[in-house]
């Protein structure tokens, strides 16, 4: 909502990529030199593979009154810097899937040439999809294998919590949407508390109660492990991507 739709030109290939734009109210286009020649803020959101491609198209068209963001996953700043003109104001970002439901969690990084004002722009449009932090380069890897990939993790709990409820004798779709709740109230509280999620935890365990027995179980089950483990080889292959 802080920006007009008509104020938005995107360019794609094929209409096909084009048609929710559209639907948006935005404006389209084929061509990337005309977004460059319309707008000052422009994002790149290609896959990686694609992107030296459009850079090189695009460098004649650069000048210093742009801001360019770059999407691509593995993609680092040196590596935009060097593909567009000397000088150019470019910041690295990194989303997750919730942005499309205004929760995401977003991460970016500011190459040399982007000062202040970039930044607090870029974090001030991006705030309306939900968390935006500044942070070095080096997290930007960790980020895809925290929250990128993360939420495919949450998911997956997600899934085992109501499977463990139908188990019991629940309706599948209470279950789910009792589940997604569950995870909904548990992170909205970590949020607004900003207590440690230990500290949470250990607040709803009880002596001898249900909550503790269930944590047992958990805990035999090496769960934290197993999560610590998970975003440790996603972080890894954010990197190894990098490299490719």
């Amino acid at each position: 909502g802080k920006v007009p739709p008509s104020s938005i030109l995107a360019s794609a290939p094929s209409d096909k990529n084009l048609d929710a734009w559209r639907e948006s109210g935005c404006r389209t286009t084929h061509c990337n030199l005309e977004v460059l020649q319309e707008s000052t803020l422009v994002f790149l959101a290609t896959k990686p593979h694609v992107l030296p491609g459009v850079l090189q198209e695009i460098r004649p068209a650069v000048g210093p009154h742009h801001v360019v963001v770059s999407l691509a996953a593995g993609v680092t700043l040196q590596t935009l810097q060097r593909l567009l003109p000397a000088g150019t104001k470019v910041l690295r970002l990194m989303p997750n899937l919730p942005c499309v439901v205004q929760a995401g969690a977003m991460v970016f990084a500011r190459g040399g040439d982007a000062g202040d004002g970039e930044a607090t722009l870029l974090k001030s449009l991006l705030s309306s999809c939900g968390l935006c932090e500044e942070v070095p380069e080096s997290y930007i890897n960790i980020h895809t294998g925290l929250s990128g990939s993360g939420v495919a993790y949450v998911y997956l709990f997600a899934e085992a919590l109501a499977e463990g409820a139908v188990k019991m004798g629940m309706p599948g779709g209470l279950a789910s949407r009792i589940a997604a709740q569950t995870l909904l109230g548990a992170a909205k509280m970590m949020l607004e508390t900003g207590e440690h999620p230990a500290k949470l935890r250990g607040d709803v365990c009880t002596p001898g109660g249900t909550t503790i027995h269930a944590l047992h179980q958990l805990e035999k089950g090496a769960l934290r492990a197993t999560v610590m483990n998970a975003v440790e080889v996603a972080t890894q292959r954010a990197r190894d991507m990098a490299k490719d």
